[in-house]
């Protein structure tokens, strides 16, 4: 008898820059080291680099087109983004760069089941560009965040964090690509742990 091959983690990703995370999370996968299926890429952006990446894996890829609104979606629109992901059959939502707030229609529809990372070590300095604010505070320490995502900015509960060390001399640019160093590698790892069963 030939053993069942367990069905891979169907993810759906949505951003709204280049997608350095997505790429991260793609080169596991096709190193064999993540067993998931990324089966949808929506985009807030027209001409966002992260659909191109999708496009390019043979990824369907969809334009968010949002009239009314810059840092939320209307609940009509949130309400077809929901529609296109349980029609591709999407089991975990993952944010990568997607810079609207997530409100009911998404997080109902996906309880426990919308992670986004952040560029801090959260609560410490959510919100844009993180790494600024950890210099402006003269921290000694920052690094990245992925947590659950909830209604309030950056406030979900925390699943992994990676510290990285403010150097003497850096600057906005220098902490940050530190930074995207380390989410490039938690990510990954905990969308794998999603794929393993290992988070509830």
């Amino acid at each position: 008898m030939i053993p069942s091959v367990m069905a891979k983690l169907k993810i759906g990703v949505l951003g709204s820059g280049k997608g350095s995370n997505f790429r991260a999370i793609l080169s596991e996968i096709e190193a064999g080291r993540l067993d998931a299926e990324p089966v949808i890429v929506m985009a807030d952006v027209e001409g966002a680099g992260i659909l191109d990446l999708a496009r390019g894996a043979g990824i369907p890829a969809h334009v968010i087109r949002e009239p009314r609104f810059c840092t939320k979606l209307s609940p009509e629109i949130e309400t077809d983004v929901v529609r296109r992901l349980r029609d591709a059959g999407v089991e975990l939502v993952v944010l990568a760069g997607y810079m609207r707030m997530v409100k009911q229609p998404l997080l109902e529809a996906f309880p426990r089941r919308v992670i986004n990372i952040h560029p801090s070590l959260l609560p410490a300095f959510p919100g844009l560009e993180a790494w600024s604010q950890a210099l402006a505070a003269g921290v000694e320490k920052s690094g990245c965040t992925v947590h659950f995502v909830d209604a309030g900015m950056d406030t979900g509960e925390i699943i992994a964090q990676a510290e990285v060390p403010v150097l003497p001399g850096d600057t906005p640019a220098l902490l940050h690509a530190r930074i995207q160093i380390e989410e490039h590698r938690i990510y990954p790892a905990v969308v794998a742990r999603f794929a393993a069963g290992d988070l509830p």
